[in-house]
């Protein structure tokens, strides 16, 4: 069972969330809050898998909320809530230590498998904030400017980039390729580093301005 510490400041949006990811089946929301100094709280007190956070609350914004959990090591993902408003704030929280992104008015299922993958160790861009956040960062042309950032990758490189930028864990990567997790984790690792990224939700970033997103559902 995942367990989730819940914080958004309007109640009807924590109903709705709440009732989203007990649909799952196997995630289970302990606690809520309707600030961010509350949930910095909860999850010390609980230490959940993931927060969900949103991302403009009082106190602290799940920003920087993110920030301090990110701080203090608790070992806990971040998920951030957020709208069509919130570009700024996501491309600023590329580095603040959050995990996954995801649209309060989107598909609810995005929500669920945002905090499966997050949980896992995983990064997670709904497809709009992705488009969203590729926008905002790369203004015009990001397709050649990311084609060109990705051509020293090897082939097996950019398709775990590519899967990597699909929200699948290092597992799921594996299990894909019919590879061992541990060749996953030394590729992860290394595409990181060779393309001068902080973490997985920069990497799947550059994952989607280069077009190397996958259907892995077939």
């Amino acid at each position: 069972m995942i367990r989730v510490v819940l914080a958004d400041d309007e109640p009807v949006v924590r109903v709705g969330v709440r009732a989203v990811l007990a649909a799952a089946g196997d995630v289970e929301v302990v606690a809520e809050a309707e600030d961010g100094r509350t949930a910095v709280d909860l999850v010390l007190a609980h230490r959940p898998q993931v927060a969900v956070l949103d991302i403009r609350m009082p106190v602290l914004t799940g920003l920087e909320a993110a920030a301090e959990l990110r701080r203090r090591d608790t070992g806990t993902a971040v998920m951030l809530l957020t709208t069509f408003a919130d570009d700024a704030n996501i491309a600023r929280a590329l580095g603040a230590g959050a995990s996954g992104f995801v649209l309060k008015t989107g598909d609810p299922h995005e929500i669920i498998a945002g905090v499966r993958a997050v949980a896992t160790g995983a990064a997670y861009l709904s497809p709009l904030v992705a488009k969203r956040v590729v926008d905002h960062l790369s203004g015009t042309g990001p397709r050649l400017r990311e084609n060109d950032r990705v051509a020293g990758l090897t082939d097996r490189e950019r398709e775990v980039l590519g899967l990597l930028g699909a929200g699948l864990s290092n597992a799921e990567i594996a299990a894909y390729l019919h590879v061992a997790e541990g060749t996953v984790k030394i590729y992860v690792s290394t595409v990181i580093k060779r393309l001068g990224v902080r973490n997985r939700v920069q990497a799947a970033v550059v994952a989607h301005q280069a077009g190397l997103i996958p259907d892995t559902t077939c």
